[in-house]
């Protein structure tokens, strides 16, 4: 059982005409990488999911660290008997007590988990193995759904036994909960289905081609189409008369569902996807995360006004012209996972002070594999050229570091000649 841990967050807020708490723009800050996934009770407590393996369990904008993945967390959800559901790259469901903070592992899939939806004390979770999960919370005991033709990217529950699912196959299909048997298929699409929203009599579905598409939740039939040309879409949250849609160019467009009209379509971030989205506060408040480590928080009147493109907050990337080439490498290949701070940050990976002449696996406190703990590595010029050049995969194999590869031998000069500096070392 892991504990809640405790951590300072910075918290940058901007308030606006009124100068009442709620009429706030705000910025969660205290992940160490990109934030992939958001839930809110409407209770003042937000979820969020990072590439940094952590969750973060924010009550009045402060943070507790729920820690327990070995992976990317991309999906969170809360339960309504005081408990919350966490997944991830590491194909584990996880639950956690928000009285206690102790949590465990539920149960696992064969691939990475892209989605959880909850009804009650049951919970479904989307696979990048092509199943769906139906987990009993009271048990731990789940059934297993199979019939798409690629990786699952999204669940949603539409009443106590009935679920829809969204895959990277190009289907949208409606399931029996209890039997496991697929009843229908709602949409056949030329692309992968990557998000779904379910409001009532409808539901709002985001492809990789950029369309976002409104259907009649029991025959299919389309309703609306709010396709802009921007893709892929990447996240959707419903709230009473309110659809939000975050596609991979950094845009946020709100859809007015009473209407079916375009309400709001703003550019919420300059650089990145925005890969999360949750309205809080009866839907007066919109939590968005993306490339960024911030989570961004905007009263919705004023979404178009304020927000990290608006106040010149730069987001996890800088402008790729202000820097030298070696710079652009580490930013690109492995500023998401690494700091070069001595302390290290909240990242996914160790840091890289004084990595020259370290010997891998030294980190005191980082929970390394197996593998990169038992090499008999030493950090150095030459390794490093030869990490990057062969990928981890194959120079570490069974290492957690993800696949990266600089083909050119000049970038990965230019990125060790930074790294020579930017650490405090001397070649």
């Amino acid at each position: 059982m892991e504990p809640l841990r405790r951590a300072g967050a910075a918290v940058i807020a901007l308030t606006l005409a009124g100068g009442s708490a709620s009429a706030e723009f705000y910025t969660l800050k205290g992940h160490g990488g990109p934030v992939m996934a958001i839930a809110a009770d409407g209770g003042g407590r937000v979820l969020t999911a990072s590439f940094d393996n952590s969750v973060g369990l924010w009550t009045d904008r402060s943070p507790l660290w729920l820690e327990g993945h070995a992976a990317a967390v991309t999906a969170v959800a809360f339960v309504g008997d005081g408990t919350a559901l966490s997944a991830g790259d590491d194909f584990a469901l996880r639950r956690w007590s928000l009285a206690t903070g102790e949590g465990g592992e539920i149960g696992r899939h064969g691939g990475k988990i892209a989605s959880i939806a909850v009804y009650g004390l049951r919970a479904a979770t989307a696979s990048w193995d092509g199943e769906i999960g139906i987990w009993n919370l009271d048990t731990g005991r789940a059934a297993l759904l199979r019939g798409h033709g690629g990786p699952v990217n999204s669940v949603v529950f539409d009443g106590p036994g009935r679920l829809i699912s969204a895959s990277a196959d190009g289907t949208v299909r409606a399931w029996d909960a209890a039997s496991g048997r697929e009843t229908q298929r709602l949409v056949e699409h030329g692309f992968g289905v990557n998000t779904l929203a379910l409001g009532p009599g409808w539901l709002a579905y985001g492809a990789v081609d950029g369309g976002t598409r409104i259907v009649d939740s029991r025959t299919g039939a389309q309703i609306a189409d709010f396709t802009l040309g921007r893709r892929p879409i990447l996240a959707m949250a419903r709230a009473p008369g309110r659809l939000a849609v975050g596609d991979g160019e950094g845009y946020i467009m709100i859809i007015d569902t009473a209407r079916w009209r375009i309400a709001k379509d703003f550019r919420a971030t300059r650089r990145g996807p925005v890969w999360a989205l949750a309205f809080d506060d009866g839907g007066e408040r919109l939590h968005a995360g993306g490339l960024s480590d911030s989570v961004w928080s905007w009263p919705v009147a004023d979404l178009s006004d304020h927000g990290p493109a608006a106040v010149g907050e730069r987001g996890f990337l800088r402008d790729p012209g202000e820097m030298s080439n070696g710079e652009r490498q580490f930013m690109r290949k492995c500023s998401i996972c690494h700091a070069l701070t001595p302390d290290g940050g909240r990242k996914a990976g160790p840091t890289l002070h004084a990595v020259f002449g370290r010997p891998a696996g030294a980190v005191a406190g980082y929970p390394y594999s197996e593998t990169l703990g038992a090499s008999d590595i030493v950090w150095s010029p030459e390794t490093l050229d030869a990490l990057f050049d062969e990928g981890p995969d194959h120079y570490i194999p069974g290492s957690k570091m993800p696949m990266q590869v600089i083909a050119r031998a000049s970038d990965r000069a230019d990125l060790i000649d930074f790294l020579t500096h930017a650490t405090g070392e001397t070649r």
